[in-house]
C-alpha cells in the first residue's frame, strides 16, 4: 500500500477555533482550548490518519498585531508554522466573519503560493445568508483552491474536509508512528493542561500575563507520574487570584488538570502547583525556551 504523508498550516486570527478542528480532525485533543484569544502560544503538532495518508496539522497561534515581545514571538510561530506546508488551511469565524484583522491575513495569503483552502467555522452559530457573503469577500482578497462550511465542535463537515486534506497530500513515507496524535512532549502537554484551567476557571479574573513550567515531570516505581510546576504571574495581585480564598482556587486548577492528564497519558498522576510572582517574566528568554517560542527582537 503507498502511503502518503503532508504537512496542513492551520492559520487564522485569535479564537477561529483553530485548536479545536485540530483536535475534530485527529479524533482526540491534543491542542488545549478555551473562550479566551490567544490561547494556544506555540506550534503544536497533531497527527491525523486517513486510510493511507498520514496529515501533520501544525495548529498556530492566531495571528494578531503584535504589542510586545511575547506577541511577536507567537507571530512568528504562527508564520514560521506555515513554512514548507504542502496546505494552508485557513480558518475564518463563520460567525464573526471578516474584520481588519482577518482580511489582513487573507492579504498575507495571497503572496504564498502553497495550495491554500478557507475553511469557515463555527457554521452551527453562524447566519447562514452572511457565509457566502464572507466567502466571496476573503475570495476576492485571495484566491482559495477550496472552501469548507465546518463545525469543529458538532463535527459538521469535518469528514469531507478532513478528505480533502487526505487527498492532497503528497506521497512519501509517514513521519511517526500510527498511535501517535502529537509531537509535543509529556512535560509540555502538561504545562498546556494546567495553563488551559487557568484560562477556563479564570478566564475573566486573570490577565493574559501567566505561564505555566513543568520543573519535574518523573515517573514512580508503581507507574504514576509526578509532576511540579510553577505558574508564573506579573504581580501579588494576580497570584492571590490564582490562589482562591484559602488556597481553594489552585485546589480546583490542579484537580482538574490532574484528572485530565490521567486520562490523556493512561495512569495515575500527583500534581503539585506553586504560583510565583516574577515581573516581566515575558522577557526572561529561559520561559520563551521552556513554553517552545523563539525569542524575538
Amino acid at each position: 500500500m503507498t502511503q502518503s504523508c503532508g504537512l496542513v498550516a492551520v492559520v487564522g486570527a485569535p479564537n477561529a477555533g483553530k485548536s479545536t478542528l485540530v483536535n475534530a480532525l485527529v479524533g482526540q485533543k491534543v491542542a488545549i482550548v478555551s473562550p479566551k484569544a490567544q490561547t494556544t502560544r506555540t506550534r503544536l503538532m497533531g497527527v491525523a490518519l486517513q486510510d493511507d495518508t498520514q496529515i501533520l496539522l501544525v495548529d498556530t497561534p492566531g495571528i494578531f498585531e503584535p504589542k510586545r515581545r511575547l506577541d511577536r514571538a507567537m507571530v512568528a510561530a504562527a508564520w514560521g508554522g506555515a513554512e514548507d506546508a504542502d496546505v494552508i488551511a485557513f480558518v475564518v469565524d463563520g460567525k464573526g466573519g471578516v474584520g481588519p484583522k482577518v482580511s489582513a491575513i487573507a492579504e498575507a495569503l495571497a503572496a504564498r503560493r502553497e495550495p491554500k483552502y478557507l475553511i469557515l467555522n463555527k457554521v452551527d452559530i453562524a447566519d447562514k445568508a452572511r457565509l457566502l457573503a464572507h466567502v466571496e469577500r476573503l475570495h476576492a482578497i485571495t484566491p482559495f483552491a477550496e472552501t469548507f462550511f465546518v463545525s469543529a465542535v458538532t463535527g459538521d463537515g469535518v469528514a469531507d474536509f478532513k478528505t480533502a486534506l487526505a487527498a492532497a497530500m503528497p506521497e512519501g513515507p509517514w513521519h511517526f508512528p500510527e498511535d501517535q496524535v502529537s509531537d509535543v512532549t509529556e512535560r509540555m502537554l502538561a504545562a498546556e493542561v494546567t495553563r488551559e484551567q487557568l484560562y477556563l476557571q479564570l478566564h475573566a479574573e486573570l490577565p493574559y500575563a501567566s505561564a505555566v513550567e513543568t520543573e519535574a515531570y518523573k515517573e514512580r516505581e508503581d507507574g504514576s507520574v509526578e509532576i511540579h510546576q510553577q505558574i508564573l504571574v506579573a504581580r501579588p495581585t494576580q497570584r492571590a487570584i490564582v490562589l482562591g480564598k484559602q488556597g481553594s482556587r489552585i485546589k480546583e486548577i490542579g484537580a482538574r488538570a490532574r484528572a485530565e492528564l490521567a486520562a490523556l497519558l493512561g495512569h495515575p498522576v500527583h500534581l503539585y502547583l506553586h504560583v510565583k510572582v516574577k515581573e516581566n517574566w515575558d522577557e526572561d528568554r529561559g520561559v520563551y525556551r521552556d513554553i517552545g517560542l523563539d525569542w524575538v527582537d
